[in-house]
């Protein structure tokens, strides 16, 4: 009767797993699916967890271990519990979760090092799908450390009887090899200008930051979010407080309560404003889902793929979904433009009917005894001046008439309320004007000198046309609380409001090590992140490559890894142990006796083996013999200098058997 052969007992199909290679590869796969613990529905990250914990506990008692038939219904269960879920099981979300169940799965049916092995590859591509969600620093070293664990699980279940100190210095210096080669490939692959993690429709879902339209109490919210809107670093040095107005959307449209865009048609760039000051700087932004980008008052460049609306707002040409660096050039100070759109003009005019009494009659008495628009708009700034009013985070709700509540009743408002009156009130006296939203200010980093804008930083403010001059920037919140231009929001707002964590200031230290983190991030964004096909010409056009097109930089490529393998397998080539001399002489004279009829016996020992070979050749007997105590006297004894080795090759090179 025919049998199948047996396996080797160390072979991967053969080998049942040891208790400290479950537990390996469990931690691999705890450290792969954590940061997914936070996204995932909690019945699958605690049911991840329920499957790991009973593989463990089958280790301890083997009688725990489920059966095949009980491990393929837990995993159609599972598999349709994440239909249930998502509707669907394709995609980032329901896929990322299968993942995270499979791998589970895999880890409680493992029985031997193959099944094992194949539970550490699926944590590899667990920790490649973190980068779908977020490219952060922290985010790089949890998958550094994750791919780590997941190799030194493989040679764990290569080499069972090594240590884990060894398996993981293995681990170590396999990593440390790859890490040349990775580099190279991020310097010189050709790059591509879309985002290499980003997937359509659902990863651009999220929305932060301002938004087309504004209602009493929208940017107050907003300001309390301490997220990062965008950096800006300037050629020149960061120009003061008062000049750093962000404009971002222009808001022409009022319905009573809520501000709006509308649609405004795109135009050519205009000339730059004259006089004023030239400042240069870069914009990294980070995505906010919209279509506008943020410039200092006033624009006189546009990046490349965007466009100039004709209310001013700076339009891309796609909504920015990925971070994205820009480079700008403004004029502050400068005159206003001149610009006469008749439609906007009539737009910037008009106020619904049936709302805010109050603040239309006081426009309209100020219209009869005011002079011009300048006298006008003097003698607004002057009544928010002089108006005691309050600025908080925290403002009241508002009812239907809004201008007239905040003007003659609350008195109290964040940012948006005084623009919102502000423009209402000079619409009632016939002024043009509407609301521009954006951010003001910035915080400067001290460690790289780079100034940092936040949501909380958000800000609106208003613009009336005059004739002869255009549109001129107003800020009604400066007039009546001047402290919010110069100190910033913190120190403007009544010391009984609750400012953000980082706002306030006992916690100065807190915001030195922020610097220091954000400076580091920034680095990380622009560098890393941000090494777009722009950045990758500059960077290469320093190492000599002027084209830098894919023919050039995929040759560069090709000769950049072949020098690192050359120079790696030229180390492990030094590094490899020499063969001992004396052992390759004592071979050689064994191959000789061997081809002569006298093989040794792998039991036999060297002097065993010399007198029954001596017995063989009788003639040769003496120098056989010799032979054999030369090299027991050189390979068991106190050692051998060169020239006592040099005697024994040449006692065997000498041997003639006859």
């Amino acid at each position: 009767m025919k049998t199948a052969p047996l396996a080797h007992p160390l072979a991967p199909e053969a080998r049942a797993l040891a208790a400290r290679e479950v537990a390996t590869v469990a931690v691999t796969l705890a450290l792969a699916i954590a940061p997914h613990a936070l996204r995932v529905p909690l019945w699958i990250s605690a049911l991840t967890a329920l499957l790991i914990a009973w593989r463990g506990a089958a280790t301890l008692r083997p009688g725990l271990a489920p059966a095949r038939l009980t491990a393929l219904a837990v995993t159609f269960a599972a598999v349709a519990a994440v239909w249930l879920e998502y509707g669907m099981l394709f995609g980032r979300v329901p896929g990322i979760a299968l993942l995270v169940l499979f791998a589970g799965l895999k880890l409680l049916e493992s029985r031997t090092q193959r099944d094992a092995a194949a539970a550490v590859f699926l944590a590899y591509f667990l920790v490649i799908t973190n980068f779908l969600y977020t490219q952060t620093i922290p985010t790089a070293l949890a998958a550094c450390a994750a791919v780590l664990a997941a190799t030194v699980a493989l040679v764990g279940l290569s080499a069972p009887v090594r240590g884990l100190a060894a398996n993981a210095r293995t681990a170590l210096l396999l990593f440390m090899h790859a890490l040349p080669a990775g580099l190279v490939l991020f310097v010189l692959f050709p790059r591509v200008p879309a985002p290499a993690w980003g997937l359509p429709a659902e990863a651009f879902a999220a929305r932060t930051g301002l938004s087309e339209t504004m209602s009493p109490g929208s940017i107050s919210l907003l300001a309390q979010s301490d997220a990062l809107a965008f950096r800006a670093e300037f050629r020149d040095g960061i120009p003061p407080p008062r000049l750093r107005y962000w404009r971002g959307p222009v808001l022409t449209d009022f319905d009573g309560r809520t501000w709006h865009g509308g649609a405004v048609a795109l135009v050519e760039p205009l000339p730059p404003p004259a006089g004023g000051t030239w400042r240069e700087y870069a914009i990294v932004l980070e995505a906010h889902q919209r279509h506008w980008l943020f410039a200092l008052e006033t624009a006189a460049t546009r990046p490349p793929a965007s466009n100039f609306a004709a209310d001013g707002l700076l339009l891309a040409s796609a909504p920015v979904r990925q971070r994205l660096r820009y480079e700008m050039a403004s004029v502050t100070d400068g005159a206003p433009r001149l610009e006469q759109d008749q439609g906007l003009l009539a737009r910037a005019r008009a106020l619904p009917e049936g709302y805010d009494p109050r603040t239309r009659a006081l426009g309209a008495e100020w219209r009869r005894t005011a002079g011009d628009e300048a006298a006008l708009l003097a003698r607004a700034i002057e009544f928010f001046r002089t108006g005691r009013f309050v600025y908080t985070l925290e403002p009241p709700p508002l009812a239907r008439h809004t201008a007239d509540e905040f003007l003659f009743g609350t008195r109290t408002g964040f940012c948006e309320h005084f623009a919102s009156a502000f423009v209402v009130l000079m619409r009632a006296a016939g002024v043009p004007a509407r609301v521009v939203t954006g951010y003001l200010g910035g915080d400067p980093n001290p460690v790289d000198g780079i100034l940092t804008v936040r949501q909380s930083d958000a800000h609106a403010w208003a613009e009336v046309h005059l004739p002869g001059r255009g549109w001129v920037r107003v800020d009604p919140t400066a007039a009546a609380v001047p402290g919010r231009l110069e100190a910033g929001l913190a120190r403007a707002v009544a010391e009984e409001t609750a400012l953000p964590l980082l706002l306030r200031p006992e916690f100065e230290w807190l915001r030195a090590l922020r610097y220091n983190w954000e400076a580091l991030a920034h680095r990380w964004n622009v560098w890393v992140l941000g090494y777009n096909p722009e950045r990758q010409r500059e960077f290469v056009a320093q190492l000599g490559l002027r084209a830098a097109d894919w023919r050039e930089l995929g040759a560069a490529l090709a000769l950049a890894l072949a020098a690192f393998f050359a120079a790696l397998s030229a180390w492990a080539m030094l590094g490899r142990e020499r063969a001992d001399p004396v052992q390759r002489h004592w071979a050689r004279f064994c191959a000789r006796l061997a081809a002569r009829g006298v093989p040794r016996a792998p039991s036999e020992g060297p002097r065993d083996y010399t007198e029954r070979a001596a017995a063989a050749f009788p003639a040769a007997g003496g120098a056989i013999r010799a032979i054999g105590e030369a090299y027991l006297a050189l390979r068991y004894g106190r050692g051998a200098s060169r020239t006592e080795r040099r005697e024994f090759a040449r006692q065997v090179r000498r041997l003639r058997l006859a």
